[in-house]
């Protein structure tokens, strides 16, 4: 969480320089890079009181450490095993809604479920509702632990993607793919989900969270889309023939006009479509923006609920669905005539509200983009309901107040759905070896970038180490000249520098401490995490400009090695055990290392430069 506004705006005022800290630990050498601007504020003990006053057991104050390391929150509300499931889904993750098991998947407290099911509106009461998981994770940002092995969620997605086709062909695939896991470890298991029988129509790959990666050069979306067309040829897919691949956020919307363009453009409305990724790629915030697009029935948005979206893995537990439109010539012409209209208006020209949520999405991303929609609802009169009784009093007596009626819950007629086809999204398929599965809640918030990622260059001789948090090391062995760093991580996960001498006491005594900050929660946390494993690596340099490789830590972020023409650079690289260390060759942005300041005198940092945000589709105001 950021600090409070006040506060960010007087930090943002200072020149954008890491914080450089010493520490005690090993004779003083080690050095902490940080930045005031990211710095997270003290965790807040109102999501904890919240839950904790949903229960029935009383709290304990020599219990509080415990709970707050618990990897997830502990279950509300009792359930009763008598009451049948419901046929229901949530609306946020698509589970049935039940209130027998409260470590199922769906679980409602059966007190909030018997007042929703035994309501004027029966069983339809819980149509709209969602499950305490989905409430704890959009409220509290909590999540459950559920009785719900990894292999569930493959099992869904395979199940869905064997269906016999409808209307006459198979679906078209759209997976979604992290830009900053590539190579994606999930993408070559796609054809094993497939039927054999029933191959799929096509596939698109879209590669999302684009807007956090800096612009380290010039036509650097365009080499990260050939990068990512060059993943999906090393991962061997079969059995759905690759249409296209496209870069998006979305979360910022950048990129997904021209997504929604090109799936109206060449799938038309010809089957249903699957959206298939990891866990946290983004799926179901593609969904929802999707959802208010104009890939989707008018009508949709207000029948159907957003999903859930959270950090923590694999929050989508069964299908959700909304129906496409129909993208007639007619509708085409008239969306293209929007798209042009908004082309032409610059920042001035627009509304104050339109201002302010852009603002929001700059500080949020390098890369901006304004989704609309061309196919509004009509909004019907309403209704005035006239009660006689309601003025027929004495002035001696009060009001009677009518017992209101019952709000049915719109729906879809049968004739807008009977042909429709459908947007699915799936539940995340499980990364395996993935350092976020040995992390608790509050760990995964700091490892996942939410913010545009600021990179952080160092410059380090033969025998210095780099540290990012407690989950990864680089050493630098051997070499004839010094080499250049650069981390591309979240923002808020700190960066030490020491030598190679006194590495191993800092990491004892520092991890599991604010220190090292992940994980966090002490010895007792450091006891069930499992230790580095090393794993040597040789690079040789290509230029002072270019990095050689990237040094992937699993998913907590990589480094960029840039080194001198020739010179070969001894490595070992750390990782926690059972979790995978990848080179990556080519990196991904190879300039990385010039998105960067003057150099610190005194350290081994040099300063950070934020390159400016750009949003798509609108015209820029030229300054003279």
């Amino acid at each position: 969480m950021l600090r409070r506004a006040p506060v960010l705006l007087a930090r943002l005022a200072r020149p954008w320089v890491p914080v450089l800290r010493r520490g005690a630990a090993a004779g003083g050498e080690e050095e902490q890079f940080v930045f005031p601007e990211y710095e997270p504020e003290p965790s807040e003990a109102a999501a904890a009181a919240a839950a904790a006053a949903a229960t029935a057991v009383p709290r304990r104050e020599p219990g509080r450490e415990r709970r707050q390391r618990a990897p997830v929150a502990a279950v509300a509300g009792r359930p009763d095993p008598s009451v049948p499931p419901s046929g229901v889904s949530c609306s946020g993750c698509g589970a049935e809604l039940q209130c027998r098991d409260g470590a199922a998947p769906g679980f409602v407290p059966a007190e909030k479920y018997r007042s929703l099911s035994e309501g004027p509106a029966g069983p339809a009461g819980l149509r709209g509702a969602v499950c305490q998981r989905c409430w704890l994770l959009a409220h509290h940002g909590q999540a459950l632990r559920l009785r719900l092995p990894p292999e569930q969620h493959r099992l869904v997605v395979s199940a869905a993607l064997r269906r016999p086709p409808r209307h006459g062909r198979g679906p078209l695939l759209l997976y979604i793919l992290d830009l900053l896991e590539l190579p994606d470890p999930v993408l070559p298991q796609l054809p094993a989900l497939l039927d054999p029988d029933v191959p799929a129509a096509g596939l698109l790959v879209v590669g999302n969270k684009v807007d956090l990666l800096p612009a380290d050069s010039p036509g650097h979306l365009g080499r990260l889309r050939r990068q990512l067309a060059a993943a999906c040829s090393r991962a061997g897919l079969r059995g759905a023939p690759l249409v296209d691949v496209r870069l998006v956020s979305a979360k910022t919307g950048f990129g997904l006009e021209g997504l929604v363009s090109r799936l109206q453009r060449s799938w038309k409305c010809a089957g249903d479509v699957y959206l298939l990724g990891a866990t946290n790629s983004g799926k179901s915030t593609l969904f929802n923006s999707l959802l208010r697009s104009d890939y989707c029935k008018s009508r949709a948005p207000d029948i159907i609920d957003r999903a859930t979206v959270s950090p923590w893995p694999g929050t989508t537990l069964n299908l959700l669905k909304f129906p496409i439109i129909n993208p007639t010539c007619d509708r085409i012409f008239r969306r293209q005539e929007r798209l042009k209209e908004e082309a032409r208006k610059t920042e001035d020209q627009l509304s104050s509200e339109e201002k302010k949520y852009l603002n929001q999405l700059k500080k949020q991303g390098y890369l901006v983009g304004r989704v609309g929609r061309t196919f509004q609802r009509q909004n019907s009169t309403p209704v005035v309901d006239f009660d006689p009784d309601m003025l027929s009093y004495s002035i001696d007596e009060d009001p009677k107040h009518s017992p209101r009626k019952h709000e049915e819950r719109e729906e879809f007629t049968y004739n807008e759905v009977k042909d429709a086809r459908w947007c699915f999204d799936t539940p995340g398929i499980v990364k395996e070896n993935c350092v976020l599965n040995l992390l608790t809640e509050k760990e995964v918030k700091l490892v996942l970038p939410t913010q545009a990622i600021v990179p952080r260059t160092f410059i380090l001789k033969p025998g210095m180490v780099l540290f990012l948090a407690a989950l990864g090391r680089v050493d630098y062995l051997e070499g004839e000249k010094p080499a250049w760093f650069s981390v591309v991580a979240s923002n808020l996960l700190p960066v030490h520098i020491s030598t190679l001498s006194n590495a191993d006491a800092m990491y004892k005594k520092h991890a599991g401490q604010e220190f090292l900050k992940v994980p966090m929660g002490g010895e007792e946390r450091m006891k069930d995490f499992p230790p580095l494993v090393p794993q040597d690596i040789t690079l040789k340099g290509i230029g002072t400009t270019e990095a050689v490789a990237d040094i992937k830590l699993s998913s907590a972020g990589w480094v960029a090695v840039t080194a001198h023409a020739e010179e070969k650079l001894l490595l070992r690289a750390y990782t926690p055990e059972g979790t995978a260390l990848v080179v990556r060759e080519p990196p991904l942005l190879p300039y990385i290392s010039a998105v960067r300041g003057a150099r610190i005198p005194g350290t081994a940092a040099y300063r950070t430069k934020k390159p400016p945000s750009l949003v798509e589709n609108l015209k820029t105001t030229e300054r003279r």
